[in-house]
């Protein structure tokens, strides 16, 4: 017999149906009741579309404080559709990810997570048999809800501790009794994030010496933001490294999809560097095989893909777009320089930081170099971070546009994949538009300080012209 629905209807707050999730600021523009409405929503997906006849959907939540509760909802919701629910707990998005992708009854899974974002921000990354469910998939959600076009039914929710299996499989193929393996000496910082229960018991299981920060998971991070791209929340590793004299160091953000990464010296290794040190142990052994990265990425990783026999190709920024185009290409390997890295070749390829800290481990020792050395031996690029500038929404896909409209009639050396990526003598410039935010985004690199300028004066005038002005960054 079927239970009647708790609400008719639902309507989202527009802000928080984003396209590669849903994501929102804790009672403001989220709660429990769009955590209610997703499980109904997806729920009912699940019954009429997933091809095995699965009615299972896994989920699990990072260690914000409103997590517990919104995962309570959304079970709720799930099991009001009909299905039921296996609850893996409090882990990292790539944890609930494996889950989905081992566990055989599950037609889906859906991860609680707030991610790189403030303590009070939370939302929702979702996986649909194996595949990406973002874009018109969670349009689809919203509206569904304020149509009320939702399944009814029943279902139970199970607990799953799949930790243990996780961390064994993180380490499959990780030859332990190799002799370089015992003198390694790492730093781990997971930022009081989800990542820290694993790093935990990683380390234990990994030869050498090594030295973890903050695995207490606390969803008020009280010690740093966890966002292992911005650098200055790098500042607790970089320390400990250089105290404890380690070969490297590897950071997590909060729901341990994304890493961040330091030599021994100190130094960032971003992630179109990290891509380039991965990349060569896998052409090796799949040679000629396509490497994706995103269009902010450096020109040295394409050229460094293509000289060691590998077919580079650039792609949109979005770990959904690139998983995508992966499952599309059959690549072995991909990253995003935001720190997303997904590895295909011996793995499930989706983004998992863990997973690609133990393979930078490997890496290294496959290549017969330090991390430090690879890193030292990369091309000194003169580059910008990631500037992001305000723009009516509105706007920001027609500023886009009038930008490539612009530079076509000019005869510009120009990459359309995501948003204007320009080639020039003096290196190359990115304006693209942001998939989440009401932000342009802007990056640039040439081989000189003054190739830089032209470059940047570049940007300032394709800005002005469409009456913008580059102004100050904002944040992420």
């Amino acid at each position: 017999m079927a239970t009647a629905p708790l609400y008719e209807t639902h309507t989202f707050h527009p802000t928080s149906l984003r396209e590669y999730d849903i994501r929102g600021i804790i009672g403001e523009t989220l709660g429990e009741d769009d955590a209610y409405a997703i499980g109904r929503g997806f729920g009912t997906l699940v019954l009429r579309e997933a091809e095995d006849g699965n009615r299972t959907v896994v989920i699990g939540y990072d260690g914000r404080t409103s997590s517990p509760a919104l995962a309570e909802a959304l079970a709720r919701g799930l099991n009001d559709s009909g299905l039921d629910v296996i609850n893996i707990g409090l882990g990292p998005t790539p944890m609930l990810y494996y889950a989905e992708a081992v566990i055989e009854e599950a037609a889906g899974g859906i991860q609680i997570t707030g991610s790189h974002n403030p303590a009070n921000y939370n939302g929702f990354k979702m996986v649909f048999q194996g595949r990406p469910f973002f874009g018109a998939d969670i349009q689809r959600l919203g509206q569904m809800a304020a149509a009320g076009d939702w399944e009814a039914g029943m279902g139970s929710v199970f607990t799953r501790d799949i930790m243990d299996s996780y961390v064994e499989r993180l380490l499959q193929g990780f030859d332990a009794s190799r002799t370089d393996f015992a003198r390694i000496r790492i730093g781990w910082d997971a930022g009081n994030g989800a990542a820290g229960p694993i790093v935990e018991r990683l380390v234990k299981q990994l030869p050498g010496e090594h030295h973890c920060l903050f695995t207490d998971v606390d969803g008020a991070f009280p010690n740093h933001h966890p966002d292992p791209t911005e650098e200055a929340n790098l500042e607790d590793l970089k320390a400990l490294v250089a105290e404890k004299q380690l070969d490297f160091g590897v950071a997590f953000d909060g729901d341990g999809d994304r890493i961040g990464a330091i030599d021994g010296e100190g130094r960032v290794i971003w992630g179109d560097q990290l891509l380039a040190i991965f990349a060569e142990p896998v052409l090796k052994d799949v040679p000629g095989a396509t490497i994706i990265a995103d269009v902010k990425a450096s020109q040295a990783l394409y050229d460094r893909v293509a000289e060691l026999g590998g077919e580079p190709l650039m792609w949109k920024t979005g770990h959904s777009l690139i998983k995508s185009k992966m499952k599309e290409t059959g690549s072995p390997l991909a990253g995003e320089m935001s720190g997303h890295v997904f590895f295909a070749h011996d793995y499930y390829g989706f983004d998992d930081a863990l997973y690609a800290a133990i393979r930078l481990i490997r890496a290294a020792s496959d290549l017969g170099k330090s991390v430090t050395t690879l890193r030292g031996e990369m091309p000194e690029m003169i580059n910008t971070p990631e500037m992001r500038f305000q723009v009516d929404e509105s706007r920001k896909f027609a500023v886009i546009d009038e930008v490539l409209q612009r530079l076509k009639a000019d005869g510009a050396n120009v990459n359309a994949t995501d948003g204007a990526r320009v080639n020039t003598d003096d290196g190359w410039w990115l304006l693209r538009a942001s998939n989440t935010q009401d932000v342009l985004v802007a990056r640039a690199e040439a081989g000189s300080e003054a190739g830089l300028e032209r470059l940047m004066a570049q940007i300032d005038e394709q800005l002005a012209l469409s009456g913008l002005e580059r102004g100050e960054s904002v944040g992420h």
